[in-house]
């Protein structure tokens, strides 16, 4: 090789933006290194760079390439799936294919996550069909592309059996297999696929974290985190922000806070998504003026950072700020979403905000275009009925388009019928439960209807319910809540009494009654 090509490819090494890349292209060009394999792989792998490459120069170059081998495509594929080009990438291997090329280990993990991405399953079994055709599924990349491909595919079955497979497993391997019990909702084999799992580095704490999170075992995700902290782990992002999550959902404050100055004693980069998420934290444990401060602070918010301040405002019952908070969003051209009416929704029915709620739905649908859903149908059912315009809700809920899931008409149906027996609307709840009940076999409907009869007294049809609901076989899952006290979680279920200061709590629970009856006052109203 002459000098004036090894300066020129030790040019294309040093390129910092587009422009320097076009010199040493030309450079090339003049130097010989027109069809140089490893000249042309340097130029595709600058262009496939997400953040200061060019597809369309990649694709250009790759044109007037004669012969190009398969590293060169390889290059070509990771530019696509960097740029987030995921149909080109499925359909340039495609091409590959028809050319008489044969993909290696480097090209598969690429076309694999394209196929996750887009749930492309069939293409996905096809390309399946070519790892062990060509003997690539015991390669630790490609077997930990097609374990993460079938996770996302729901087929957890068909991961594990390759997982089972793939002799030299690695933390990946353990993280991605774990992570995808964690999704389908499968736990405690999440936990013993955990606990076999030789090494735990972070990624493998953070999947188990995750998964007990997701499925709502937050005390479980809470107790892993400090397993975690035990064993010298430092957390990522990822794991900040399930445990505050958990955290939200437990109203775990202590944590939360405790968390929050961890990350600002060891100069964690507050991302967007950590901001957010502790401002939800805050918000749901009870201190909405530190969330507003948290918020406030945020010199950059996207429309999840809104839906977050928004939702904390209406949970505290501030419907008025709520609404202010969403003209300032709408005035700093920030696009609000479903979820964002949702909220609003919600913030209008608990201040009693009726009219301006219908107001809001005229905005959503008429000015962003946005359909209602069915949870926004249960909302602006509640807020109705709240107002006392049960006219208007019930011509609402009749106009509401035919679902093809029954389950998402259900939702504007237990909210319709939630608001007449909590305003003891007999007639109206039985028409509501009626229609309720050819939707889902829930025992929800049941329990409402028959304490709507006893609390009316009429015992008789309390007791028929709870017959129809025994005979047809309707469970009620037992009620549960829990609270934080000095840093210890306690938790309550209905019907159990396996708490260690039970006989405390009731001898209180008495006391207050009695106090509440010499008042005049109900403890049930």
């Amino acid at each position: 090789m002459s000098s004036s090509s090894k300066r020129c490819l030790t040019l294309l090494e040093k390129c910092k933006n587009m422009k320097q890349l076009k010199q040493a292209h030309a450079q090339a060009f003049t130097s010989g290194l027109r069809t140089n394999s490893f000249a042309l792989s340097r130029l595709l792998a600058f262009c496939a760079n997400p953040n200061h490459g060019s597809l369309t120069y990649a694709w250009n170059l790759f044109t007037h390439i004669q012969d190009p081998t398969i590293c060169i495509c390889n290059t070509l594929i990771k530019a696509f799936f960097l740029k987030g080009e995921t149909f080109k990438t499925l359909q340039f291997y495609s091409n590959m294919l028809s050319k008489g090329m044969s993909p290696d280990n480097y090209t598969l993990p690429f076309v694999l996550k394209a196929c996750a991405k887009l749930q492309f399953f069939h293409f996905g079994e096809l390309v399946y069909g070519h790892c062990l055709k060509l003997g690539f599924v015991f390669d630790i990349f490609v077997g930990n592309a097609l374990i993460s491909m079938f996770c996302g595919f729901d087929n957890v079955k068909v991961a594990r059996y390759i997982f089972d497979d793939i002799p030299g497993l690695d933390v990946v391997s353990w993280t991605v297999m774990i992570y995808g019990y964690g999704q389908m909702g499968d736990i405690d084999t999440a936990r013993l696929l955990f606990d076999e799992a030789p090494v735990k580095d972070r990624g493998i704490w953070g999947a188990m974290i995750s998964g007990y999170v997701k499925n709502n075992c937050f005390k479980e995700g809470l107790y892993m985190f400090r397993l975690m902290q035990m064993s010298d782990t430092e957390p990522d992002e990822a794991i900040f922000v399930s445990i505050l999550s958990a955290c939200a959902h437990l109203g775990a404050l202590d944590t939360g806070i405790w968390i929050h100055k961890y990350m600002d004693q060891q100069k964690f980069p507050l991302t967007l998504r950590l901001r957010t998420c502790l401002v939800d934290m805050y918000a749901k444990c009870g201190n909405l003026g530190i969330a507003k401060k948290l918020f406030d602070e945020m010199q950059q918010r996207d429309v999840v950072s809104w839906n977050v301040m928004i939702s904390g405002m209406a949970m505290h019952g501030d419907g008025g700020n709520a609404i202010q908070l969403f003209r300032q969003m709408e005035k700093d051209g920030v696009r609000p979403d479903d979820i964002t009416f949702i909220a609003l929704f919600s913030a209008c029915s608990y201040s009693g905000l009726a009219f301006e709620g219908l107001r809001i739905l005229d905005r959503m649908c008429n000015v962003y275009k946005i359909e209602p859903k069915s949870e926004h149908f249960g909302c602006i059912i509640d807020l109705l009925i709240r107002g006392g315009l049960f006219e208007e809700a019930n011509q609402i809920i009749h106009r509401m388009p035919d679902s093809s899931n029954p389950s998402d008409e259900a939702i504007a149906w237990r909210a319709l019928l939630r608001s007449y027996c909590s305003r003891g609307q007999t007639k109206l709840a039985e028409v509501a439960a009626e229609k309720l009940m050819r939707l889902e076999d829930h025992s929800g409907v049941y329990v409402l209807l028959s304490n709507l009869y006893a609390s009316s007294g009429k015992h008789y049809d309390a007791k028929r319910i709870k017959q129809m609901m025994k005979s047809r076989g309707v469970n009620k899952a037992p009620g549960c809540s829990s609270i934080k006290i000095n840093g210890e979680a306690h938790e309550f279920i209905a019907g159990e009494k396996s708490h260690l200061q039970m006989e405390e709590i009731h001898l209180i629970l008495e006391k207050l009654d009695k106090q509440l009856h010499h008042a005049g006052l109900s403890p049930y109203s």
